[in-house]
This record gives structure tokens, C-alpha cells and sequence, in this order.
């Protein structure tokens, strides 16, 4: 990572070239057996993908141990080159000192034992963003199958556990990201959090009916809790036939910008890559596309000011509202 790969969308060299100033680095607990992607089944109209198998509780923890550590040793090996962010001091220090910020995230919370136990232990970790599922049931909510035209509407909403998770989130001042989280789960979480409502990566059903983007209800509840929606660089979720296809264009990339600036305002909108997480579109192919996507948006009239909202300022903003 830190001396650069031919792999993937993302190391050290390539941020810096691209101008990330950071992000969210995730870590992901595979579901067991084959990767969902390799049992879709291609329908005339999208795709349907098998509900991914829940994880088995120890091998969540000891996977989540193993990623958050690489996180740290990188941090350590990085020469002050990479940080951990754990306050927006700190990420503003990154910032005016051209570090890579590290916001440590957890896809999904399989990791949390149901007392809390282990969120207290990986908060003073360094964690600071947590996504209550990926796209499984867990012991706290559940996450949508990966579906192509399909509603977020698949199943119940969050559990007693889920709702005790919520609660303490807010008490410690972790994001609470609502990516990959079912309709129900993510009006139980509107109607239970005292945060911004934030969704990292995601997209505009309307444009693309994926079972991953939201609905105009769920856009106009983020708009109106102050949160953010950061858009999701996926071809299956941004294209409104939901294939992929590499050569996608980043025009369609701003109609989805365009989509939710109109509805809720450029205060609630980012950037939300999945960078290594999906197939992004060529024009972009990697980290060091970013200048031509911010370029597609100034061909299409957004100025310096709303640029900077969408690339980093909202993102700011939110985590100073959220984090203690």
C-alpha cells in the first residue's frame, strides 16, 4: 500500500496523485463459501444475487482484529505519511499537512458482540464509522440482497440488539453509516438516532432501480436530518440498466449528483467511491481518476464553492456533528 501495487483501485502513491486527501478505509468480513458475485443470476431486465450467508460471530471478530491491526501496522510502517483519524482535528490536521487520512469503518457489524463489549474496545481502537450490515442479516438488522430492479424493501427491521447498537453509537460519537441496510432498518435508525443520518455509498433508485440505492423517502430523510448521501462509484448501482459495463460515462455519474442536489441540496451530497469494493467506470479506472470526474462537474456548472462541498466539506461537516 505504501510504495504502490498494480492491483485494485487504491494505494499511497496513487491517492496522492489523484488527490485523496482520505477516507473511510473499511474493513469486510466475507460471507462463507463462494463470493456472492460468482452465484448471480442474470434475469431479462438485471440480476439476482443469493442473500449472502450470515457470519459465524468468531470469525467476524477474528478477521475484524486481524484488518483493524494491518490498519495500524500501515499507520506505523507509513513514516507519518498515513494517519488514523480519530477526531476532526485530527483530519483537518491531515489535511493542511498532506497526510492520508484513515477513517478506521466496519461494513457491517458481525464484529459487536450483542452487550457491546467489543465496540467500546475497537472505539478506543480507533473506530469511528460503522455500517450496522453489509448486504446479509445479522444480530442487529438486516442488509439488502443484491438485487437489479428490485425495492430497498426486503425484510425487518432492526432487532433489540440493533437498537442498543444505534443508541450507543450516538453515545460514543461513531458514525452510523446506513449503506447496504433494508428499508425498514433505515427508518428505524431516522426515527431512533440523534445524528445526521449518513449513507457512505449509494445511489438514486429513481435512476437505477438497484435494491442498494435509496428512494426519494429515504434521500428526503438524510436531506432532512442534516446528514449526507455519498455517491457510490458502482456500475451496477449508477447505470439504469444495471450491467457492467466499464465504459459507462461519468455524465451519468453527475445525473445522479444533479438527481439529489435538486431534491435535498449541495450540503447533503459526496462523494462515496467503493474504491477495491466494485467495478468503477473506466474514464475513472482508479484513485487518480477523481480530477476527471470533478472535471465532468464543472463542464456541467458547479462551481469551486459546491466542488468543495462535495468533495470533502460536507463530509466534514458531518463527522463534526457527529463525532465527540
Amino acid at each position: 500500500f505504501l510504495d504502490g501495487t498494480p492491483d485494485g483501485h487504491l494505494d499511497l502513491p496513487r491517492a496522492r496523485a489523484g488527490g485523496l486527501a482520505g477516507g473511510f478505509f473499511a474493513v469486510f468480513v466475507p460471507s462463507p463459501g463462494p463470493a456472492p458475485s460468482r452465484q448471480a443470476v442474470m434475469t431479462s431486465d438485471g440480476y439476482d444475487v443469493p442473500y449472502a450467508e450470515p457470519v459465524p460471530p468468531e470469525q467476524a471478530l477474528a478477521t475484524t482484529m486481524a484488518l483493524t491491526a494491518r490498519l495500524s501496522r500501515i499507520e506505523a510502517a507509513s513514516a507519518g505519511r498515513v494517519r488514523v483519524v480519530r477526531c476532526v482535528e485530527d483530519l483537518r490536521d491531515c489535511l493542511n499537512e498532506n497526510r492520508l487520512a484513515a477513517i478506521l469503518h466496519f461494513e457491517g457489524a458481525e464484529a459487536i458482540d450483542q452487550d457491546l463489549n467489543t465496540l467500546e474496545v475497537f472505539y478506543q481502537a480507533g473506530l469511528r464509522s460503522l455500517g450496522l450490515v453489509w448486504s446479509r442479516p445479522n444480530a442487529f438488522a438486516h442488509g439488502v440482497p443484491f438485487r437489479f430492479p428490485h425495492s430497498p424493501d426486503t425484510g425487518p427491521g432492526l432487532t433489540d440488539a440493533g437498537r442498543a447498537l444505534v443508541r450507543a453509537c450516538n453515545r460514543l460519537g461513531i458514525l452510523i453509516d446506513l449503506a447496504h441496510l433494508n428499508e425498514r432498518g433505515f427508518f428505524d435508525v431516522a426515527r431512533l438516532s440523534e445524528a445526521p443520518l449518513v449513507v457512505t455509498h449509494t445511489a438514486v433508485h429513481a435512476l437505477s432501480p438497484s435494491s442498494r440505492n435509496l428512494t426519494d423517502r429515504q434521500i428526503d430523510a438524510v436531506g432532512a436530518s442534516g446528514g449526507v448521501i455519498g455517491l457510490n462509484f458502482s456500475v451496477y448501482d449508477l447505470r439504469p440498466d444495471g450491467r457492467n459495463v466499464a465504459a459507462t460515462p461519468l455524465d451519468l455519474m453527475v445525473r445522479h449528483i444533479d438527481y439529489l442536489v435538486e431534491r435535498i441540496g449541495i450540503d447533503h451530497v459526496a462523494f462515496g467511491s467503493d474504491f477495491d469494493g466494485t467495478a468503477i467506470p473506466s474514464t475513472l479506472g482508479d484513485v487518480t481518476g477523481l480530477p476527471h470526474l470533478l472535471e465532468a462537474l464543472r463542464r456541467a456548472g458547479y462551481d469551486e464553492d459546491a466542488l468543495r462541498k462535495i468533495a470533502f466539506e460536507n463530509w466534514l461537516r458531518v463527522l463534526q456533528a457527529t463525532w465527540r
